[in-house]
């Protein structure tokens, strides 16, 4: 599109300064081919006005609504838990209890338990607590519980401030 079509347009469609208006009403007058391009322009303004823009089927709405609501039955929540996280969780528990076990039952096959012929295992239980809590394998523990506790809080605090944003 050329530059004076467009400044022809701006002027059918009123959207030129008053300045621009009349410079352009001035050109049309004095210039024959510019007038000729005007008429056209103005005729097809004018078909364009006469024409009903098209309308959608009745049931056009609805088909898009329900396409909608399709596709958001489909998604799963976002809410949603990561089966790696819930497995995770579950072996570490698993493990737990397991090593918990297993010292509980050293500790009683030695002061005559259920297990009567497992060798007798003696621990002394005073230094074995206590270097158990001061070793490093606690210290791993501790560490692991607070990263584990700053994430949790982090993604608790985000969530809330995006609930805000939304609100």
């Amino acid at each position: 599109m050329s530059n004076i079509e467009e400044k022809l347009w701006a002027y059918i469609d009123g959207t030129c300064t008053p300045q621009e208006h009349d410079e352009i009403a001035q050109q049309i007058v004095q210039n024959e081919q510019l007038r000729l391009q005007y008429e056209e322009l103005l005729r097809l303004h004018q078909e364009f006005g006469q024409l009903e823009p098209d309308e959608p089927p009745m049931a056009f709405t609805y088909n898009v609504m329900e396409t909608i609501r399709a596709e958001t039955a489909l998604k799963p929540l976002k809410a949603g838990i990561n089966a790696g996280v819930i497995r995770f969780i579950s072996v570490f528990f698993i493990l737990t209890i397991v090593v918990l076990l297993g010292i509980v039952i050293a500790n009683m096959a030695g002061n005559g338990s259920i297990i009567h012929d497992a060798p007798s295992v003696h621990f002394n239980i005073d230094g074995t607590i206590s270097q158990l809590f001061k070793g490093p394998l606690m210290k791993c523990f501790v560490l692991f519980d607070v990263v584990i506790a700053l994430l949790l809080t982090d993604t608790w605090l985000r969530r809330r401030t995006r609930a805000a944003e939304s609100a």
